[in-house]
């Protein structure tokens, strides 16, 4: 039976009353104007949570983990829906809210900016966040190809890799600025909220001195269509089954490519060597009108199965026979080491 999602987020509301209020640090790649983000920014402050925004200052979609930063000190157009103008510095506030940031950079370059000059320069009393959150996107973020495609994502494990627990919210919905929700009755609304209860339920059932994930783990939940202020079943699920993944299509009277997906789907991005197989993939529950979660981690390691014994015996006549008993002794350059905020800080 669905529940309303008014009713679930006054429930969700008083629970989080009751609780430790957290530091979120939320980030996303449709520019720290969407109406996404800025919906469930209210709402976690609602809640009694700290909340901050470190946000791309436009739309970057589709970046990745790419970490790039600007070479320019100042903005040479203005941000996102000019709500900053052209010649304001490359990192600053909202006009309104000096709680939230942007930078003219990607998503996981506004991660560590928000990690490394933001927090300590200004929030120094702040110490780690507990929690980031990414999006909700305009659009699913759903399958491996995506994954690593999505600016979405990439805000997500670039904290997770941090050590940072972190959680990507992605939808169907279509892109709106935030001055544009005016009633509680719209997409922008009704995605914050179900990302909401989805965080909060995390939240609620971590222990007073426990992390909100293990360490190297992170969430990626997928949000289908909603005509309606119900929340939709959440299933729980895997990156891989079903996913799609893209071909260059080329255009003979253009001369240019352009994507689609290849149909049927690639075996090779959905076989399943890790997790449980027996869930299914994220793209055919979102596809279904439910809502996706699924479990990662950003050990990228192949599993420890015959396979992985095939293909390292492929270079065996190259290996060092010591490595096998890992008795090896490699020189290594190591970098000096400055403190970084994370739950493994340096000194």
């Amino acid at each position: 039976m669905k529940t309303a999602i008014g009713a679930a987020l006054t429930v969700a509301l008083s629970l989080a009353s009751s609780a430790q209020a957290l530091k979120i640090l939320m980030n996303n790649d449709d520019g720290f104007g969407s109406g996404n983000i800025r919906e469930l920014y209210r709402m976690f402050k609602e809640a009694g949570h700290d909340v901050l925004i470190v946000a791309p200052a436009t739309q970057q979609s589709a970046q990745g983990g790419r970490a790039d930063y600007t070479t320019e000190r100042n903005l040479t157009g203005p941000t996102q829906y000019d709500i900053v103008p052209a010649g304001m510095p490359s990192v600053g506030t909202d006009p309104h809210d000096s709680n939230i940031w942007y930078y003219n950079g990607t998503p996981a370059a506004c991660t560590f900016v928000a990690l490394d000059y933001v927090l300590p320069r200004y929030y120094p009393d702040w110490g780690v966040p507990h929690l980031l959150t990414s999006g909700p996107n305009f659009g699913v973020n759903t399958g491996p190809f995506v994954f690593t495609l999505s600016g979405t994502l990439g805000a997500t494990y670039a904290a997770v890799e941090r050590s940072i627990p972190a959680i990507a919210f992605s939808a169907s919905n279509p892109s709106v600025p935030f001055f544009n929700v005016t009633n509680s009755s719209n997409p922008a609304t009704w995605v914050a909220t179900v990302s909401f209860n989805i965080a909060q339920e995390f939240i609620e059932n971590t222990g007073e001195d426990q992390a909100i994930l293990p360490l190297g783990y992170g969430v990626n939940v997928n949000i289908p269509d909603l005509d309606s202020g119900a929340m939709p079943p959440v299933v729980k699920t895997r990156l891989t089954g079903d996913a799609d993944v893209d071909i260059a299509v080329y255009n003979e009277t253009t001369g240019l490519f352009h994507y689609d997906e290849i149909e049927p789907k690639a075996a090779g991005v959905n076989v399943c060597y890790n997790g449980d197989c027996g869930l299914p993939g994220e793209t055919y529950v979102v596809d279904g009108g439910a809502v996706s979660v699924s479990v990662f981690t950003v050990d990228y390691d192949a599993p420890s199965i015959p396979y992985t014994d095939l293909v390292f015996a492929k270079v065996n006549g190259l290996v060092d026979g010591k490595n096998e008993t890992g008795g090896y002794n490699l020189k290594s350059k190591r970098r000096s080491r400055r403190r970084v905020v994370g739950r493994d800080v340096l000194d």
